[in-house]
């Protein structure tokens, strides 16, 4: 079976284009393929599919094999290979996602795509469209704020759906955090019904923040392209950053504008393509 390596700042999955070869059991080998260790290594697994309804169809696996709504470093790199490898030279671009479908706009530099620019669309802060339930959260004397009752970690924590679940938690210093025993703890909290992903915030300034993030499904990633959208989010509502930011993750750098006309959030960001092979165990 033939596959693409590709990341966005650092986010990586194994990309395998349905518009080439059949994928039949595409969670048991979002598994397989993801092990860094005995498989081709990544966050997971991308297809890239046909649509009726759009240029190309994303189809997003975490590495344990659950299916994903979105992923924003997963569709930005969509875009680059559907654009590189000739399925389409529409740009902007329309993809089919589990969140809609998005329009995307390329930077074209000597043929091929160097930069994308995402329309997130509109921001879901109801709580039980994200979901979330409130039953199982305690008050919290912040804005748009709920506690999480962590052990010997209690956190306020700002919830927001991109078309996936994301819990923002504010905090002075993100390095001090031990994301490998709070990820899983957030993640997995009985008020979240489809799991959470969970993020670390550090405000720089109000046109700045760092961030670190716990991927359900995945753990700990470089970077969470739908995540830096919620934290764009939670810092306006918080009034802890102004309208248009940037995101510092460990992989890299995304420009967030949480455009007040429309109330869409538009990511700016890379997308890379690393090597193509063969997976031979399929």
């Amino acid at each position: 079976m033939k596959f693409t390596k590709m990341h966005g700042i650092g986010n990586d999955y194994v990309y395998i284009s349905g518009f080439e070869q059949p994928v039949v059991d595409p969670a048991g080998l979002a598994k397989r393929v993801a092990d860094r260790h005995f498989g081709i290594g990544g966050d997971g697994l991308i297809l890239i599919l046909p649509s009726e309804t759009a240029d190309v169809r994303m189809r997003m696996f975490n590495a344990d094999g659950s299916e994903s709504e979105m992923c924003g470093n997963g569709v930005r790199c969509v875009a680059k290979y559907a654009y590189d490898h000739g399925l389409t030279k529409n740009n902007p671009m329309t993809v089919q996602t589990g969140r809609g479908v998005l329009k995307l706009n390329l930077e074209i530099d000597r043929g091929k795509v160097r930069l994308v620019t995402v329309n997130m669309g509109q921001p879901i802060l109801e709580l039980a469209k994200i979901p979330v339930d409130a039953s199982k959260l305690l008050p919290s004397t912040l804005d748009h704020s709920h506690r999480l009752n962590l052990p010997d970690a209690p956190a306020d924590a700002v919830f927001v759906s991109m078309g996936n679940p994301h819990a923002v938690i504010f905090v002075p210093d993100v390095q001090a955090i031990d994301l490998t025993r709070l990820g899983p703890l957030v993640e997995n909290h009985g008020a979240f019904p489809r799991r959470i992903n969970a993020h670390w915030v550090q405000v720089v300034n109000r046109n700045e923040i760092i961030m670190r993030t716990w991927e359900r499904g995945s753990g700990i990633t470089l970077a969470c392209g739908t995540g830096a959208c919620a934290v764009a989010v939670a810092g306006v509502l918080t009034n802890r950053t102004d309208r248009k930011i940037t995101a510092h993750l460990p992989g890299g750098d995304l420009k967030l504008e949480w455009n007040k006309t429309d109330n869409n959030v538009h990511m700016t960001g890379p997308a890379t393509e690393v090597f193509s092979g063969i997976w031979l165990e399929d």
